[in-house]
């Protein structure tokens, strides 16, 4: 009886040691595993297809490249997308300009020389902040973190596609890796791999649809109001869509600010907060939990949590990747007697 408690206090000291160690090394090494992750909700996304054409008895090399080719036709589609609404801003950039102009000189300027700011430097005011000697001091000395990130953002990128291969061809077999890690029967092993694949593909098509559907209706609101570039509200809203809570939050601020800019008066700009703050809640508080369906049923407390956990363990991509890492989470819960009580809780 002694031996079975000593075994039972040993393994919970190893618990709690192996836990936050375990949470040290995904934050240190975030650079690799955040990459890691992102390939495997994408080979998550194209292993259907991977299956399909091997049943066709197509060669696995070449089913990869294929699988390759297609996603590099859609990254080639973005870049053609993002260059269009590029040349539309870079267009209408001159009218813009001004607009702001004006809306500085009456609104940021008096605070601004509170701050101590010139802002009668030069004719414009905005030329007059940016190159005022504290904005500039500002602007020089973050110059080095704007290129260490755009660094890190190729790295990562980089990182994202060799694993992206290295699953796609089965060199990282994470099936197999939760038979010898988690699972002692392979049955069991396979069907909460199937399961984790079905709960993440399926989230990942409806967030797609919700975003399409919510950046189409911020570009259509933003065309009718007659606001510029509504080419590139639809396309930031879709983007930022897939950052939970907090991209749909940033996105109908930043519009309505842009709103400010261009109209004079309060009440339409009003008007249009309201309804970017409609289109966020139909679309992302009705439409997106009843196209997901009961086995999505995440709270709103388990939500934030995630997202804050994640965010702080790698940044932005922790943000995006919160909900797809929150489901494998609950399902992996859902395996084991002894941590089916979180799942609930989670639900």
């Amino acid at each position: 009886m002694f031996k079975i408690n000593e075994v039972s206090t040993t393994n919970k000291l190893l618990l709690a040691i192996t836990i936050p160690l375990s949470f040290y090394i995904l934050r240190v090494l975030g650079f690799i595993f955040a990459p890691l992750m992102f390939a495997f909700i994408l080979t998550l996304l194209f292993m259907p297809t991977m299956r399909w054409l091997l049943k066709r008895k197509i060669h696995r090399i070449a089913a990869i490249v294929l699988v390759m080719i297609v996603i590099s036709l859609g990254v080639f589609l973005s870049v053609i997308l993002v260059q269009q609404v590029s040349k539309e801003i870079i267009d209408g950039k001159e009218v813009l300009y001004q607009k702001l102009d004006a809306k500085v000189g009456k609104t940021i300027a008096p605070y601004a020389e509170i701050l101590g700011i010139e802002t009668n430097t030069y004719p414009s005011a905005i030329k007059s902040i940016l190159f005022s000697n504290q904005v500039t001091e500002k602007i020089y000395g973050n110059f080095g973190q704007t290129f260490t990130m755009v660094q890190r953002t190729l790295t990562f990128i980089l990182l994202t596609i060799f694993f992206l291969v290295l699953l796609l061809a089965g060199s990282l077999n994470l099936e197999k890796m939760m038979g010898q890690t988690l699972f002692t029967s392979k049955m069991r092993s396979v069907k909460t791999y199937m399961s984790i694949e079905h709960n993440i593909v399926k989230f990942l098509k409806v967030k797609v649809f919700v975003s399409i559907l919510t950046g189409l209706a911020f570009g259509l609101v933003c065309w009718f109001f007659g606001i510029s570039f509504p080419l590139f509200w639809g396309l930031f809203a879709f983007a930022l869509n897939f950052v939970q809570m907090i991209g749909s939050v940033v996105v109908t601020i930043l519009a309505t600010l842009f709103a400010f800019i261009e109209i004079e008066q309060p009440g339409t700009i009003l008007l249009l907060g309201l309804i970017f703050t409609s289109i966020q809640l139909l679309f992302g508080s009705v439409m997106e939990p009843i196209l997901m369906g009961k086995s999505f049923s995440i709270n709103i407390i388990a939500v934030l949590i995630m997202l804050m956990f994640w965010g702080y363990m790698w940044g932005v991509p922790g943000l995006i990747l919160s909900i797809p890492m929150t489901v494998l989470l609950k399902t992996l819960l859902e395996q084991f007697d002894g941590t089916k009580v979180f799942a609930k809780l989670m639900s």
